[in-house]
């Protein structure tokens, strides 16, 4: 949220997101505010490499353009200090001077030279090569060309490259000599050193040229040497500099940022052998998947990764089962089964959250859509009915949303992952097996996971799950909470019975249930409780509708040719459903365009150098191939993971492409002539998966290791008490320093200990060893 903007009047406020110059998100408008509320979550990967990590406020303006109210500019190097707490950021003013981005590449050399008065001077050889990840201006690409200077005391010499045409890559091979003098060198005070400076500009044709970034180089730090760097472009030491950066407002923002240094797979080998063996270790206590969520301070970090790294080897199914059930030993009641947040509970938590996301979206978008695009009033508290509200008819149209996200869900089971399937068939027999005199245990057991931590949680925050864009407005919000504590409600085995009515905190709700007491209820919720817990094989129906996974606007080339021959990029809007991509000339109009998921045999990036655009992606199928330029890289990113994901068990992928496009009678990137011809770079995902899900085993390794070693401390404290317990038959220190640790086998537990202990100080060295070899390799001025 922000506060106290200006002007100081009640204004349309909005914020985007953006690397560097890219924006690559934006919320939704709040009418009519000085402080508004956004309420918004963003997760992305971040697919490129960038300087800042930019949020900009906006005044939403219906005739003008958008006015730049302020912006919070923050450093890469400096995220981690905010990351995983809320601040408030003063807002900055929007200064043309300082919204660089890009790096340009440098060779530099001092030679000596002897004039012809036989004097020694010094020739000073740039060499600029090229420039890369410059901005779009106005949503183009730049037509850049680049100044160097050579300023010092009573001299600024200046030369001037070529203008490159409609590029953000611009590539200038152009070389400037510079003659300088030694004494002008190595004589002069320090604050009136010569210096080497690049500008680089957008070439305005008719309007004022625009800054786009400059580096400067003191020449004496280059002596004799001769080197090449990368330079990352820096604002103008004058850019965003005011005297009114205290009344512009500020903005509360919650930033998580990770950043992980993935060294070859070769080097996790160990580590995740000690890992991928956890459930075989006895007891499961001892083994180090465990461990890992006893020695962080917060389980969710240690969940994540290794949820992902056990999805990724087959490997989760056996070790949740394991930490069940060491759960269910310390269970007393039925009614309390899996009611925690226990490691058992929260690894099939994630686990729904990383397999479940197509689920969702067949079983719940198309209600959840109708509920937020034509809501109809559902309020049943008196004490917030409004003036006017007719309660019977609110809790008719409550009881036909409940109905409809009741039926979607029990009719669902056909779709549900057989991942999820296997996990909650592991938990009802493990349930069934600790409460063996309890006929319903069994099915609370998973209810308790897919009805109240999945489809509940999805209906209540829709936009977390990726059902809806943006956070839903405070009425819908209502609605869809209602709505999920009814289906909580329903889908709690044997909570339909008058003895359970009474414990309903609110009696409006209590109310409402009375209408609920049907046995088909109950009949359903044991029906499909039954389905999706078990191992037999499901086949599709065939029948079910289309699921919308994706839509949104893009620019597509033109597949035809315009009138004087050329062809252009046309904004359409693109659709992806489960059965095909289409694109639209204006949403919700009929299809232009119709490709059959099953048709589709290649989604691949396409070079930037292919028409001079970023961000621009390739679908190949049957005919020639579709190309498609995204927004930003973020969008690109989704766009690609998208389409790739719902094609990977298409049988006629490819396992070749042309990373280039065919144009003038041959491919770009390898030059043949044949416009069918087998392409020329391997598809980066030519295998097809039964599980759809992309997950990079060596990264969540990295993020395990980088755990176990912000928490070296606990490790040995573990270990210690692990030795005292083993040596003394019991502990001998204080018992704060181990209680909350879960030591059922000292020996096995101290076993693995030190297998992860002697792993961690392996990477250790091996991190040390490259970040030498990276410091060693760096040259001044370089990333």
């Amino acid at each position: 949220d922000a506060k106290h903007l200006v002007p100081n009047k009640m204004r349309d406020f909005f914020c985007t997101i953006n690397l560097d110059q890219e924006e690559v998100f934006r919320t939704q408008v709040v009418e009519k505010s000085l402080s508004p509320y956004f309420g918004e979550e963003f997760y992305f990967e971040i697919p490129r490499t960038f300087q800042w990590l930019s949020f900009y406020i906006y005044d939403k303006s219906v005739l003008q353009k958008d006015l730049r109210i302020g912006k919070v500019s923050i450093k890469k190097e400096d995220l981690c200090s905010y990351t995983g707490k809320e601040n408030w950021f003063m807002l900055q003013p929007v200064d043309s001077n300082s919204e660089v981005q890009g790096k340009v590449h440098l060779e530099l050399k001092l030679n000596e030279l002897i004039t012809d008065n036989g004097s020694v001077c010094q020739q000073l050889v740039v060499h600029i090569k090229e420039c890369h990840g410059l901005p779009l201006i106005n949503g183009q690409n730049c037509d850049p060309y680049a100044t160097v200077s050579l300023v010092g005391p009573s001299r600024n010499d200046q030369k001037k490259t070529k203008v490159k045409k409609k590029t953000s890559n611009p590539q200038f091979n152009e070389t400037f000599y510079f003659e300088v003098t030694l004494c002008v060198m190595f004589c002069l005070k320090s604050n009136s050193v010569l210096i080497f400076r690049v500008d680089l500009w957008n070439n305005g044709n008719l309007v004022q040229d625009i800054f786009l970034g400059e580096i400067k180089v003191p020449v004496k730090v280059l002596r004799n040497d001769s080197f090449r760097a990368w330079y990352l472009l820096q604002p103008k030491e004058n850019g965003n500099k005011s005297s009114k950066t205290d009344d512009l407002g500020s903005l509360r923002l919650n930033i998580c940022y990770t950043e992980d240094c993935v060294l070859p797979s070769e080097y996790y080998a160990s580590l995740r052998n000690l890992l991928l063996k956890s459930s075989d270790v006895q007891p499961i206590s001892a083994s180090a998947a465990y461990i890992l969520s006893e020695v962080c301070r917060d389980k969710y970090d240690a969940v994540l990764p290794l949820v992902r790294l056990l999805l990724h080897h087959h490997k989760l199914v056996p070790f949740v089962a394991a930490v069940a059930e060491l759960d269910l030993k310390d269970t007393q009641e039925a009614n309390t089964i899996f009611r925690g947040n226990s490691l058992a509970t929260r690894c099939v938590d994630e686990m729904m959250k990383i397999v479940g996301k197509h689920y969702l979206k067949v079983t719940l978008k198309p209600v959840i859509d109708e509920i937020c695009e034509s809501p109809k009033p559902c309020e049943i508290d008196p004490i917030k009915l409004k003036e006017g509200d007719n309660v019977e008819s609110n809790m008719d149209n409550l009881r036909y949303y409940v109905d409809k996200v009741f039926r979607e869900i029990v009719q669902s089971s056909i779709s549900c992952p057989t991942l999820m399937c296997d996990v909650f068939y592991s938990l009802r027999h493990l349930a069934a097996k600790r409460f063996p005199n309890d006929p319903h245990v069994q099915y609370s057991a998973v209810s308790s996971f897919v009805f109240l931590r999945f489809f509940a949680v999805a209906v209540v925050s829709p936009h977390t799950f990726h059902l809806r864009p943006h956070h839903p407005d405070a009425q819908t919000s209502r609605t869809l909470t209602l709505i999920s504590k009814a289906i909580q409600t329903l889908g709690s085995w044997g909570s339909l019975t008058k003895s359970k009515l009474s414990s309903f905190k609110e009696t409006f709700m209590c109310e409402f249930f009375k209408t609920f007491q049907e046995e088909k209820f109950t009949e359903s919720v044991k029906k499909f409780l039954d389905d999706v817990s078990s191992t037999e094989s499901k086949e599709p129906s065939g029948l079910s509708e289309p699921v919308h996974l994706k839509e949104g606007e893009m620019y597509k080339r033109a597949q035809g040719r315009t009138r004087i021959g050329k062809k252009n990029f046309k904004k359409r809007w693109f659709c992806l459903t489960s059965r095909e991509f289409t694109y639209h000339k204006q949403q919700d109009k009929e299809p232009i365009f119709t490709i059959p998921i099953k048709n589709i045999l290649a989604v691949e990036k396409l070079d930037e150098s292919s028409f001079n655009k970023k961000n621009m992606f390739q679908v190949l199928h049957g005919e020639k191939p579709l190309y498609i330029q995204a927004n930003n890289c973020v969008e690109a990113s989704e766009w690609i993971e998208a389409l790739c994901r719902v094609t990977r068990c298409n049988q006629k992928r490819l396992s070749f492409y042309h990373p280039s496009a065919f144009l003038n009678g041959n491919w770009l990137c390898c030059k043949a002539t044949i416009e069918n011809s087998v392409g020329c770079a391997r598809c980066t995902a030519d295998v097809p998966a039964d599980t759809q899900i992309e997950i990079d085993g060596d990264r969540e390794t990295e993020r395990i290791y980088s755990l176990f070693t912000i928490n070296r401390s606990k490790l040995q404290k573990l270990e210690e008490a692990c030795g005292s317990i083993a040596v003394y038959q019991g502990p001998r220190k204080e018992p704060d320093d181990y209680s909350n640790f879960t030591i059922e086998d000292s020996v096995a537990t101290f076993h693995t200990l030190k297998q992860i202990i002697d792993v961690v100080e392996k990477l250790n060295e091996s991190h040390e060893k490259y970040q030498k070899k990276r410091s060693s390799s760096a040259k001044y001025g370089s990333e």
